[in-house]
């Protein structure tokens, strides 16, 4: 075989080889992408959910519980009780008993919301679907690809038989160091009327009101 044939067949063996990468991550992509839409699928159809949850982060340990109804969520966790009805959020702090009303944008309900991750899966990120997920988990990774995105960077554990999620570690564009969120106990099909979304003024008769908006 001759010089010119020789760097032929390499430059084959090489692109054979570039190729064979590309569809091996085409595919992870593809079936990353594909858990992601499934999980949110179920996150949908569960209806009413309540979880308690721990949260790891460089500023300290806490726990709290969430209850979500689609958009709309009760979250309760560090001294805070948080009313979100789909558009108004409001915020009571025990410490100085006053309640701060504003209207959140997207961005800040996903650092705010553990579950509103769920619909950033076809929103800017790539996805890859790890190696070091278990039998009864999915490990999935979403790195964002624009550095104007608030999460850097997301992992998230799924329970195969339920396609819930078990734990997210989430990094915030100048972080250093991850928040995990892991998820103690968490119940589906809840009842929760709409009006359970929204800050009682008479729950909290001496609250000092603070309108942001």
């Amino acid at each position: 075989m001759g010089k010119n044939s020789i760097l032929s067949y390499c430059r084959w063996l090489a692109f054979c080889f570039f190729a064979c990468c590309c569809l091996a991550v085409w595919g992870q992509e593809n079936e990353a992408r594909d858990v992601m839409r499934r999980t949110a699928d179920a996150f949908r159809r569960a209806g009413g959910i309540r979880a308690t949850f721990l949260v790891h982060s460089s500023e300290g340990n806490t726990s709290g519980t969430i209850q979500l109804k689609g958009e709309k969520f009760v979250l309760e966790a560090g001294g805070m009780t948080t009313w979100f009805d789909g558009r108004t959020q409001w915020t009571y702090l025990s410490s100085s008993d006053e309640v701060n009303i504003s209207e959140p944008t997207p961005a800040e309900l996903q650092t705010l919301n553990p579950y509103a991750w769920l619909s950033l899966y076809d929103q800017g990120y790539a996805l890859q679907l790890l190696a070091g997920g278990t039998s009864d988990v999915y490990q999935v990774q979403m790195t964002a690809t624009s550095s104007e995105t608030p999460i850097e960077k997301l992992l998230v554990w799924i329970k195969k038989d339920t396609l819930l999620p078990s734990r997210v570690s989430l990094t915030l564009a100048g972080s250093f160091e991850p928040t995990v969120i892991t998820i103690r106990d968490c119940r589906v099909k809840q009842d929760y009327a709409d009006s359970f979304f929204t800050f009682d003024r008479r729950a909290y008769p001496t609250a000092e009101i603070i309108d942001l908006r």
